[in-house]
């Protein structure tokens, strides 16, 4: 199994408005494409300072399944539709778990 982990820190002028827009955006990704084994996306909970504001973590069946993902036509539109405008800095990984 592949997992996909991205942290995301938002500019500070990313309105609320704009936030969850990318939660709810990211949220239909699932009914979308099926290669999703697992998705998880939210706001930090604020625990610790320093840490990123945003994280997205998706469990996929192999690397193949990840590429579906990562290119998907949908999942791209949010990126730039709604997490590039209001990105300040990104961190990516992907584990075989």
């Amino acid at each position: 199994m592949i997992r996909h982990i991205v942290l995301f820190t938002w500019t500070e002028d990313a309105t609320d408005e704009q936030r969850a827009a990318v939660t709810a955006e990211l949220r239909k990704l699932p009914g979308l494409i099926p290669e999703l084994r697992a998705y998880t996306v939210g706001a930090d909970a604020g625990i610790n300072e320093g840490n990123h504001d945003y994280a997205v973590v998706a469990d996929f069946d192999n690397v193949d399944d990840y590429l579906v993902y990562r290119d998907h036509p949908q999942h791209q539109e949010v990126i730039a539709k709604h997490i590039r405008p209001i990105m300040a800095s990104r961190a990516a990984a992907q584990l075989s778990v």
